[in-house]
């Protein structure tokens, strides 16, 4: 029972952690504008994420621009765009493999032990993806942050860390702590038991060793 638990758990945390991967891609608040220096400018803030690049002005209005060709990116970028796409299939194919081998499903058979197996397969796979994203993520944070303190990086051109990467870092902790759970969730191989046990000490002996003649 508490294996199943574990399971679901497990299950339900990786969840959550790849609808925040997928949230996290698509918000264009990778990284925002740094006002630092003594060129303050609050009238507009500038965000970019992994596909598009956005301005955000004072009087609310939000205009936002998709990047035009892929050959035009960064190789920095298009690592991280690869390495999220990826992280969220595996973890979706993950969550698919989880599924059929959780013991409250019906789907998989009725042998505890394939399907204990299938769990862990299942969550093996949740951390290759979860491992994928985390390093997208981490990889991308260590870019902003050479950038940023790189004294010939102009002060209008500096950027900090913006609210999606740390809903994608949230998502891939996550989804690697389920994934953690549902891999660990497979049990011990035990010894099978005769079904009549044997009583030691005691011979068989067959009637015929029983009886004795006597001349």
């Amino acid at each position: 029972m508490a294996n199943s638990g574990i399971q679901l758990l497990g299950f339900a945390l990786s969840l959550v952690g790849v609808i925040a991967l997928i949230v996290g891609t698509i918000l264009p608040q990778w990284k925002m504008s740094a006002y630092i220096g003594d060129n303050i400018i609050t009238a507009v803030a500038m965000y970019q994420g992994l596909w598009m690049s956005c301005a955000f002005q004072s009087t609310g209005q939000l205009q936002c621009k998709i990047y035009d060709s892929i050959l035009q990116l960064d190789g920095a970028l298009q690592a991280t765009r690869a390495l999220m796409i990826v992280g969220i299939i595996v973890s979706i194919a993950g969550l698919g493999v989880a599924t059929m081998g959780m013991k409250c499903t019906t789907c998989g058979g009725n042998n505890k032990v394939r399907k204990s197996r299938t769990a862990m397969t299942g969550g093996i796979i949740l951390l290759v993806g979860a491992l994928c994203a985390l390093v997208s993520c981490s990889w991308f944070a260590h870019n902003l942050i050479r950038a940023f303190y790189n004294p010939y990086t102009p002060v209008n051109t500096k950027f900090e860390f913006g609210a999606a990467i740390f809903i994608a870092w949230g998502g891939s902790f996550l989804d690697l702590l389920g994934g953690a759970m549902l891999a660990s969730s497979c049990p011990r191989s035990k010894k099978p038991v005769p079904k009549y046990p044997v009583m030691s000490g005691v011979s068989a002996r067959s009637p015929s060793s029983s009886t004795k003649e006597y001349v």
